[in-house]
This record gives C-alpha cells, structure tokens and sequence, in this order.
C-alpha cells in the first residue's frame, strides 16, 4: 500500500469531534478578543481627540469622565454636568461671576482647565441647596436686595460663602478683601456687602 494512502488512525467520529472543539473554543475567545479590541479602539480613540478621565467631586457627588483637555471647569460644570448657575460672563478671568470653590477656595472657574480639579472637591452655587431650602447667604443676598440683573450673583454669592466659612467673624476688612476679585456692573456693592454682614451675624 503506498504512503499516501494508509489509514490515518482518525476515525470519522474523532474528526468531527475535533471540529466541534475548535468551534466552541472560537466561540469562547472571540467575544474577549471583540471586546477587548473595542475597549483598544475607544482608548485609541480617546487618545486622538486628546480625552482623559477626570475624577472629581462635584457637589458631594464623585463624578468620572473622560473629557477634552483643553476644556475649562466652567465648561464642564455647565456643558457636561448641567450646572449652569455658574456663570460665563468675561470668560478672562477678570469679572468673577465663575466663581466656585475648590477645596473650600475661591476660583475663577473660567480660567483654570478642568483637568486642575482633577481629586479635588468643587462646590457650586447648587450645591448650597439643601433639598429646595436656600443657604442663609442666598437668602441674605434675597432679603438684602444683594442682586440686581444677577448676572454676577452666583460669583458674589459663592466668594461670600467662602469668606464665612473660612472665617466664623470676619471684619469688614476681611469681607471688602474676600468679595474685591467680583465686579458688578449694575454697582450693586453697598447691598452686596451688608448681604454679607447679614449672613455672618445669623452665623454667629
């Protein structure tokens, strides 16, 4: 019998069972090899349009995003996470109306990238709220007539959060320094301040 046409010790049944493997094994690793291939593609992707994750919290709440790093935090506050009681107003900071606190701290949120905020705490005027109870300095700045077209309003009120609570008994000193860095085009200043001095004697 010549080479080529001996038995090849396979039976019919152990070469389709040999098939049948093969095919369960591909139908076992191909969905890992999809995915992961997806999750390379998304990270390459990311990697182009210049993305990379930013984990911050914002409010009380830990919020995880990939985001353009050339993006400001007050971009990010108000396009990607609807907080848009920030205000744009200079966009230079220079006017204040941005102002948020980062780490207890005063910020123009304008101009700074968000990606500084990265494991960091951002407070915004929203996050004052307690349920739809407004925070003693948002309703001084009401009872004291603190606002007038309120374009500059979130600003002052969140540099005057920080004056008190950074300081329980500042003095008018302390007050005029804390709320110099926001300016208010309507003039609104001597309602402004006693807005402010109204808050710190209810805290006290």
């Amino acid at each position: 019998m010549a080479p080529e046409s001996k038995p090849s010790g396979k039976s019919r049944r152990k070469f389709l069972k040999d098939i049948g493997t093969g095919v369960i094994g591909t139908y076992v690793i191909t969905p890992n090899v999809k995915i992961r291939g997806e999750s390379i593609k998304k990270e390459y992707t990311d990697a182009l349009e210049g993305k990379i994750e930013l984990s911050v919290e914002v409010n009380g709440k830990r919020i995880k995003r990939k985001i353009k790093t050339s993006i400001t935090l007050a971009e990010f506050l108000r396009e990607d996470l609807g907080l848009t009681g920030t205000k744009l107003v200079c966009n230079h900071g220079e006017c204040g109306s941005c102002t948020v606190l980062l780490n207890d701290k005063p910020v123009y949120s304008c101009h700074m990238l968000a990606l500084d905020a990265d494991k960091k705490r951002v407070l915004t005027i929203e996050g004052l709220l307690s349920g739809e109870k407004l925070n003693q300095i948002q309703q001084s700045f009401i009872d004291n007539d603190g606002l007038q077209c309120g374009f500059c309003t979130p600003g002052q009120i969140m540099s005057a959060y920080a004056i008190i609570k950074n300081n329980t008994n500042p003095t008018d000193e302390d007050i005029l320094k804390g709320m110099s860095g926001n300016l208010c085009r309507c003039g609104a200043y001597p309602k402004i301040i006693d807005s402010v001095k109204e808050a710190v004697k209810i805290n006290n």
